[in-house]
């Protein structure tokens, strides 16, 4: 317990942290190596700030899943039009593209840490803590283990050991101690369900073989209707909106990361042919695969200069 709270003191008094009007912050950025893509969840970003009495974030939106651990003080987090007290050993995940607020109390200043991260897996990662778009909170959940993981992430990196590998190892590490946590305490009541955990399973290996929602209500053995009702309420989309992201989702990576003809995307992500797929991609993402592809490669080029 002491070299845990001795590190805290530590990296408090650090003067890699920066000030600015609202906190004191130190960020480390990674990039993700083709290893690490290649995985089904990656780290981004680690870092630990402590806050002004008028730290305020939001309302905004996220690129990745930001996984925070408040290590002291109070305030507020609000998403998808909830609100949750913080306190100390709390944590609470901001999901992409999710309009999201968080902001401490004046009279007693939040501190964090917190890691980013992205990938297709990283909702299953999350749930294995407890967490998803509709419970994105728990409170009382950390112990002295799982926030020492976290300061033994920054000191790795601060020392030089920023291998793709060496963040991969403290990353698993965290969220494994944090998945124990999560079993000890029964967090996952309500996200327990085998049958709705079967169906998400189904969709996310089969989503590209042309299967319906019909199909996976079925195959876990519910109505399609009662399925559909409480995938919604736990992960928060419909089933036809979850397996037409897989397919997006795929279908962006093998624009931006292979050579494969559109014709060839369009039947490795489950359509029928090509007119349908561009059709659907330019509803989901506001432009053609071609166009997505070039842009992605223009994009590359001017990172390279």
């Amino acid at each position: 317990m002491r070299k845990f709270w001795q590190k805290e003191v530590r990296y408090a008094m650090s003067n890699r942290m920066r000030e600015d009007s609202h906190e004191y912050l130190e960020i480390n950025l990674f990039t993700p190596s083709p290893y690490e893509k290649s995985g089904a969840a990656w780290p981004i970003r680690l870092g630990h700030n402590r806050a002004k009495p008028n730290y305020h974030i939001g309302p905004r939106t996220s690129p990745y899943y930001y996984l925070i651990f408040v290590l002291d003080g109070a305030g507020t987090f609000q998403q998808n039009g909830q609100a949750y007290r913080l306190g100390k050993n709390d944590m609470f995940c901001l999901f992409p593209q999710v309009i999201h607020e968080y902001y401490t109390d004046p009279e007693a200043p939040l501190r964090k840490i917190f890691i980013a991260f992205d990938g297709k897996g990283a909702p299953r990662l999350l749930e294995r803590i407890g967490l998803s778009q509709r419970h994105p909170h728990a409170a009382g959940m950390l112990t002295p283990e799982a926030v020492g993981l976290m300061w033994d992430f920054l000191d790795s990196v601060r020392g030089g050991g920023d291998s793709d590998l060496g963040r991969l190892v403290f990353f698993h590490q965290i969220f494994d101690r944090l998945s124990a946590i999560a079993a000890d305490a029964a967090m996952d009541d309500t996200l327990n369900i085998s049958w709705l955990q079967q169906g998400y399973e189904y969709m996310e290996i089969h989503y590209a073989e042309g299967i319906t929602v019909e199909k996976v209500s079925a195959h876990v053995g519910v109505d399609r209707t009662h399925f559909t009702k409480q995938f919604r309420r736990t992960y928060g989309l419909t089933p036809i909106a979850f397996l037409q992201e897989l397919k997006m989702r795929e279908a962006q990576l093998l624009l931006t990361q292979t050579a494969c003809t559109l014709s060839e995307i369009a039947h490795s992500v489950g359509y029928p042919d090509l007119f349908s797929f561009s059709k659907a991609f330019k509803k989901r993402l506001g432009t053609a695969p071609t166009q997505y592809r070039l842009q992605a490669q223009h994009e590359l080029i001017r990172e390279g200069n």
